[in-house]
C-alpha cells in the first residue's frame, strides 16, 4: 500500500485580492506620516509638552521607519513574508491604539516609536508582493495600484486630520486606524500565502549590523529632525550626532560586505539598474518632500489659510497624481522608464517655474495648474522608478532590494527637507536684512522706530506714511501718540512678507534646478520594460551558443 501524499498549495493568489490587501496596509502606513502633524498644537497642550518637545512626536515615527526599511529582507527570510507582515499589522495597530491613550510626552513618544516599527516595515512588504505577485508584464500596472496608496496618505492627511482634531479630538487620528487594521488581518488570513520557493534564514543573526545600522540611521535621522532648531554644525549635540552616524555608517557598510549573512544585503547595488533608480528616487524624494514641505508652509504662513484650508489647497496635486498612477502604469510598458522619467522630470521642472515668480496677490487657484502637472509628473516618476529599480534584481533579494529602495527615498526626503527649511529661513533673513537696509525715507515717524538705524535714512515716498496714518485715525480710532508705533507695526510685516515669498520663490528654484538635474540623471536608466530585457537576454544566450 502506497502513502498517499497530498502536494502544498500551489495555487496562484488572486492577485486583485492581494491587492486590496497591500492598498490598506499602505495607506494608513502613509497616512500617519502626515496625519500628525496637523494635530500637534492640540498634543501640546493635552501632553504638556513645549514647542520643541511635540516635534519628537513626528522625530520618533520617522526614526523607528528608516531603522526597520533596510532589515525588510532579513526579517521576511527569517519569519515569512506572510507572518513578518501579519506582524507588523499588528504592532502598527497597537501603537496605534496606544498613541490615542498617551498620557504624556514620554508614553507618546514610546508609543510612536512602536507605531513607527510596524508601519515602518508595511510599505516596503507591499511593494516587494506586489511584485511577487503579478507577472513581469504587469509590474508597471502593479507599482501604478501601488503609488495610489503612496500618495493619497500624505496628500489626504493634512485634510483629515484638520477635520478629525477640530470635530472629536486628537486621539481619534490614531483610533481612526482601527477598523482598517482589523479589516486588514482578515484579509492577510485569507489571501496572502508564503512564496514556497524562497528561502529561509538559518543560522546566527547578524546582531554587529543590527546594531550599527540602528545607530547610523538613528542618529542621522535626529540629526536632520533637529539640525534646523539647534543651527546645524554651530551646536555640538548635532556635530556628535553627525560624526556618530557617519562612523556608524561606514563601519556597517564594511562590515554587511563582509559577513556572510548580512542583515542588509548591500550587494544588490552590483544591480546597476536598481542602483541607478535608487540613485534617482533620492533626487525625487528630495523634491517631492520638499515641496510637501514648502507649499503648506507657504499657504498658512504668507497668505493667511487656515489648517483646513491649506489641506484643501494642497489636495489637487495629491487627487492628480492618485488618478494618474493606474494610467502609468499602462503607459509604462510603452515608453519604457527612461522615456517616462525623462518626460517627467521636464513637466516637473515646468510646473515648479511659476513657483519660483510669486507675489504676494498670489492664491490657490494660480497654483492649481501648476500642482496638477506636477501631480501628474510625480506619478510617473514614481511608476517608472519603482519598477525600473526592481525588475532586474534576483527574487531572493526582492523584499531587501525594496526596502532599501524605499529608506533611500525616506532618507533623501528628510535631506530635502532639512536643506529647504534652513535654505528658507537664511534667504528670509538675508531678504529681509536686504530691504530694511534699503528702506530710504525722510519722514519724521522713521527716527522713532527701530525697524532700522537712522543712519541708512535717505528719501522715501512720505505719502505712503500719510495714507497708512490717515487710515489709522480714521478707521482704527489711532491718536497721533501711537501713530509712529502702529505705522510701523504694518510697515514691518509688510517687509515679513515680500522677505518671506521671496525666499520661497528662491527656494522653489532650487527644487526646479534639482529636477532639472534629475533630468540628466534619467538618461542613465536601463529600459528594463520586459520585452526588451527578454530580448536582451535572447541575444545574450544566442552570443553563447555562437561563442561554443
Amino acid at each position: 500500500m502506497k502513502l498517499l501524499i497530498m502536494p502544498k498549495d500551489t495555487t496562484l493568489p488572486n492577485k486583485w485580492m492581494v491587492t486590496l490587501t497591500i492598498m490598506i496596509s499602505t495607506l494608513i502606513a502613509a497616512l500617519d506620516t502626515s496625519i500628525v502633524n496637523v494635530a500637534l498644537p492640540n498634543m501640546r497642550g493635552s501632553l504638556g509638552a513645549s514647542v520643541t518637545e511635540i516635534t519628537w512626536v513626528s522625530t520618533a515615527y520617522m526614526l523607528s521607519n528608516v531603522v526597520v526599511m533596510p532589515a525588510i529582507g532579513f526579517l521576511s527570510d527569517l519569519f515569512g513574508k506572510v507572518r513578518f507582515f501579519t506582524f507588523s499589522v499588528i504592532i502598527f495597530g497597537v501603537g496605534s491604539f496606544l498613541c490615542g491613550l498617551a498620557w504624556n510626552m514620554e508614553s507618546m513618544i514610546l508609543f510612536r516609536v512602536i507605531q513607527g516599527i510596524g508601519g515602518g516595515a508595511l510599505i516596503p512588504m507591499s511593494q516587494a508582493i506586489l511584485r511577487e505577485t503579478f507577472p513581469p508584464e504587469e509590474q508597471g500596472k502593479a507599482m501604478g495600484v501601488f503609488g495610489m496608496g503612496v500618495v493619497l496618505g500624505p496628500g489626504i492627511g493634512p485634510t483629515l486630520g484638520g477635520y478629525i482634531t477640530d470635530n472629536y479630538s486628537w486621539n481619534w487620528i490614531f483610533y481612526i486606524n482601527m477598523p482598517f487594521i482589523i479589516l486588514d488581518l482578515i484579509l492577510i488570513s485569507l489571501f496572502l500565502k508564503e512564496s514556497l520557493d524562497r528561502e529561509r534564514h538559518t543560522g546566527k543573526i547578524d546582531y554587529v549590523g543590527l546594531m550599527l545600522m540602528t545607530v547610523g540611521l538613528s542618529t542621522l535621522q535626529i540629526m536632520l529632525e533637529k539640525g534646523q532648531e539647534n543651527s546645524w554644525f554651530e551646536s555640538d549635540f548635532i556635530v556628535k550626532l553627525a560624526i556618530t552616524s557617519a562612523v556608524s555608517l561606514i563601519l556597517f557598510i564594511i562590515w554587511e560586505l563582509k559577513t556572510d549573512k548580512p542583515i542588509v544585503e548591500l550587494r544588490v547595488l552590483k544591480d546597476l539598474s536598481f542602483t541607478s533608480a535608487t540613485m534617482l528616487g533620492g533626487i525625487f524624494g528630495m523634491g517631492l518632500f520638499g515641496s510637501l514641505f514648502l507649499l503648506p508652509m507657504l499657504f498658512e504662513s504668507v497668505l493667511g489659510y487656515s489648517v483646513m484650508e491649506s489641506g484643501l489647497a494642497l489636495m489637487p496635486r495629491s487627487l492628480a497624481m492618485a488618478f494618474a498612477m493606474p494610467l502609468a502604469g499602462r503607459i509604462y510598458n510603452f515608453l519604457g522608464p527612461k522615456k517616462m522619467i525623462f518626460i517627467a522630470t521636464v513637466l516637473a521642472a515646468i510646473s515648479f517655474y511659476p513657483l519660483t515668480v510669486m507675489n504676494l496677490d498670489i492664491n490657490a487657484w494660480d497654483i492649481l495648474i501648476p500642482q496638477l502637472i506636477q501631480g501628474i509628473a510625480f506619478a510617473f516618476i514614481f511608476v517608472s522608478l519603482s519598477t525600473a529599480a526592481l525588475m532586474t534584481v534576483e527574487r531572493k533579494y526582492m523584499f531587501g532590494a525594496s526596502g532599501l529602495f524605499n529608506l533611500i527615498r525616506t532618507v533623501c526626503g528628510s535631506v530635502g527637507i532639512a536643506v529647504f527649511a534652513t535654505m528658507l529661513e537664511n534667504s528670509t533673513t538675508i531678504n529681509r536684512a536686504y530691504m530694511v537696509e534699503h528702506i530710504v525715507t525722510n519722514n519724521p515717524f522713521y527716527t522713532q522706530s527701530s525697524l532700522v538705524s537712522p543712519a541708512t535714512t535717505s528719501p522715501i515716498l512720505s505719502n505712503w506714511f500719510a495714507d497708512i496714518s490717515g487710515a489709522l485715525m480714521q478707521n482704527a480710532g489711532s491718536t497721533p501718540a501711537d501713530l509712529p508705533d502702529k505705522t510701523f507695526a504694518i510697515l514691518s510685516n509688510y517687509i515679513d512678507l515680500h522677505a518671506a515669498i521671496m525666499a520661497y520663490n528662491t527656494t522653489f528654484f532650487w527644487i526646479l534646478f534639482l529636477f532639472i538635474v534629475a533630468t540628466l540623471f534619467s538618461l542613465l536608466i536601463r529600459d528594463t520594460r520586459p520585452d526588451k530585457l527578454k530580448n536582451r537576454e535572447d541575444s545574450k544566450a544566442t552570443e553563447s551558443i555562437i561563442e561554443l
